[in-house]
Parts: C-alpha cells; structure tokens; sequence
C-alpha cells in the first residue's frame, strides 16, 4: 500500500479507536480505517511510549461479570442490561470507524485541514448525528454552524475570485507569464481595477498562476590581475537623480543547445533602470562591452561626462576599454573583486531576463532563436514591462513622468 500523509490528528483518532475498543485487533483496526496494519502498531506502540506504558498494558476490557445471585431473574435482568450496554458501545465504536474511515478520504492539506473537516461534517449529517461527527473529528460545534452561515459569504467570494483570476491571466499572459503578484497589482489598477495585492497573490496562488524559477548561472567575471585599479564611485549606490548620470554594466551567459552560449553585454541606466545599450555575441572579447557602450552612447546622444560602473572582468579593465572610454568622456568605476553586491542590480537584472524568457527551459535552442527572444524582452523591458524601483512604472514611462515634472517646475 502506498503510504499517505496522515496528520497528526487521525493519527491520535487511530490510537485512541484501537485502544478503546475490547478485543480488537491491529488488522481488523487497520482495515476499517483502510491503513497498514504496521502503520497501526507503529502509531501505538509510540503512543504508548510516549505515555509511558509498556506495549503490554492492558487496554479497556469488558466488565468482570457479576457474581452469581441466587435469584434466575435477577441474573437475566442483569445479563440483558450487560448485553444492551455492549452492544450501544458496539454501535458508538462502529459509528466512529465508519466516520473516521470516510473522513480520511478528505483533504489532509495542512491549510485546508479545519475547512475540510467542517465540509465533511455537512457532507455527512444526513448519515450520522452533527454533534457525534464533530466530536469524532475534534471540531467545535459552534465553529460549524458559524461555517455553515457564512456559506452564502464564501460563494460569493468564490465566484469574483474566478473573475479576478480570468482578469489576472489576461495581465500574466500579456507579461509572457512574468508578473508576479505586484506587478499584476500595478497592472490591474491602471486599468481601473480597485484590488489589493494580498488578495491578487492569494488568487495566484490558488488558480497556480506563477512565474518560474532561476537554475545555477555560470561564471562570467574573470579578473584581469594586469589591470590597472579603478575607484569605486558606486559604493553600492545604485541611484540618480536624473536619468543619463550614472550606468552600470554586466555580462551574462545564454545558454544554447548543445552546451553552447552566447553572451549579452548591457549598459543600465540607473535613475530609471533603462537598458539603453546591449550587444550580443558568440565570444566575450573586449568588443562585447564597448559594442554595448556605443549603442547606449547613441541612444543617448552622448555619454560625456557620465559614470559607468562594472564588475572586476577582464574586457572592463583592459586597455582597449579604458581607451574607449575616455573616447566617450565617460567616468569609470569598478567594483570590489569577488563581491556580487557590488553589482546587484545588473545581477538582478539578468536573473529577471533570463527567468522571463527561458521559463524554465533549459537552453533557448539556436542561436537566431535566442537572439530574437531576448531582442524582444529588451525592448518590452523599456517599454511596457513595470520595473518595482520605479514604482511599477516601465523605464521609459518613468523617464516621461520625470521630464513632465521638469517642465511643469520651469513654467
């Protein structure tokens, strides 16, 4: 048989049957409640232990048997008492095997335990008497009937869950199954949905509309111990207050199949997160980086004058960089060897790419493949996809909200 989750309750309502009942055996016990007769003795054995009673304590017997009086109607009145009081214990003990038996067929989740115990208590009180299933089932009376009243309530509440959760999809969808509950919240609201984000998760999580998950990444920072050493003018501060200031930078892997990779340079803006630069390629020569910095320089118009922080790999501390950085008057800053916090949030940013367009797979197939899934992450990335530091606004919406609130200052 294969062995279920049993919870500690119908654990103690397993014992507390076999040890109650006279001359019962461990298979008889274990086949009315559909376990092993193993699982059974291993549960009294250490209920007796812990109670600390040998395994041979005597469980409740029947009553000795009155002496014998010397009147004969006497000794049949009491026999008939004796008989009638074994057989409504029969009938109790029977009543109880045959609750807890259909009763553990129901959830056994820990969240749902209680409401699934309140549930089969309506299910069942047309068989069996409310009060006898919620003393069986170690519930409150009262707490049942309060269940029951706020039926309607629950119904209710069930039906705009469906709703909500049709809405939800249509937002996670459109996000290409990004979008956590935040997110979606933000979403939602700007199209004039009113609801709080604990209940969006909550729904999430019941319907399971989720995102996916990270696997281990693979190593792209190699120090270049010939360089010369740069300041960090960072210093963890991933901020600005106007956009075109401060960019930082990274390199990561992408994986292919068949264990290949291409890799993806990328220049963030840090007042609003915007990915104003990137390049893609097969090979992480210093060409990868400067290709990126070009791009951002001319989607930029100019980069003079700007800091750009990085990690301590080899292509941002080589001369060839160094010389094209000082071509673009750009500042640069490096952060601390070994130290991923020191670019956490092109770390973050990444991660976040690659979860939303692997979801879970393990390679993005072919090179062209690859190429065109993560060409158009980055540009719904600027455009539409809502970033939490701007306030779940995209990078480019913050960027509007921040220049219309420079013009309305100047007039």
């Amino acid at each position: 048989m294969t062995m279920k989750d049993y919870s500690d309750e119908f654990k103690a309502d397993a014992v507390a049957l076999y040890e109650s009942t006279p001359g019962a055996t461990y298979k008889s016990i274990a086949a009315d409640l559909g376990i092993n007769r193993a699982t059974l003795r291993e549960w009294v054995l250490r209920d007796r232990e812990r109670r600390g009673t040998g395994t041979a304590a005597a469980r409740p017997t029947a009553r000795p048997a009155p002496k014998a009086s010397g009147d004969p109607d006497e000794r049949v009145r009491r026999l008939e008492a004796r008989v009638a009081e074994l057989e409504a214990s029969e009938r109790k003990l029977a009543t109880e095997r045959d609750i807890l038996r259909k009763a553990a067929k129901y959830p056994r989740r820990r969240d749902e335990l209680v409401t699934s115990r309140f549930q089969f208590v309506d299910d069942h009180r047309a068989t069996f008497e409310v009060k006898r299933l919620c003393q069986v089932l170690d519930v409150n009376r009262s707490s049942y009937y309060k269940w029951l009243a706020g039926a309607e309530a629950r119904a209710a509440r069930q039906r705009e869950d469906l709703v909500l959760a049709e809405e939800i999809r249509e937002v996670h969808g459109e996000s290409g199954g990004a979008y956590g509950s935040p997110r979606v919240t933000a979403e939602l609201r700007e199209k004039g949905r009113q609801v709080n984000e604990k209940r969006v998760a909550r729904v999430m999580r019941t319907f399971s509309i989720t995102g996916v998950r990270l696997r281990r990444r693979v190593r792209t920072t190699v120090p270049d111990p010939a360089s010369s050493p740069v300041e960090d003018l960072f210093q963890r501060d991933f901020t600005a207050a106007q956009p075109g200031r401060k960019y930082m930078g990274d390199i990561t892997y992408l994986p292919l199949a068949g264990g290949k990779f291409l890799y993806l340079a990328t220049v963030l803006d840090c007042f609003s997160r915007k990915i104003v630069g990137w390049s893609i390629a097969d090979h992480m020569r210093t060409d990868l980086v400067t290709d990126a910095l070009r791009m951002a320089a001319r989607t930029r118009g100019s980069l003079d004058g700007a800091v750009f922080h990085s990690d301590h790999g080899a292509q941002y501390g080589s001369r060839a960089y160094a010389g094209h950085c000082d071509q673009l008057k750009v500042t640069r800053s490096i952060g601390a060897v070994g130290t991923s916090a020191d670019n956490a949030a092109c770390e973050g940013f990444h991660a976040s790419l690659k979860r939303e367009t692997l979801q879970g797979a393990h390679d993005y197939g072919d090179a062209t493949t690859c190429r065109r899934a993560v060409f158009a992450w980055l540009t719904r990335y600027n455009t539409r996809r809502r970033h939490s530091t701007n306030g779940h606004l995209s990078p480019d919406a913050y960027e509007r909200r921040h220049h219309s609130a420079k013009l309305t200052l100047a007039a």
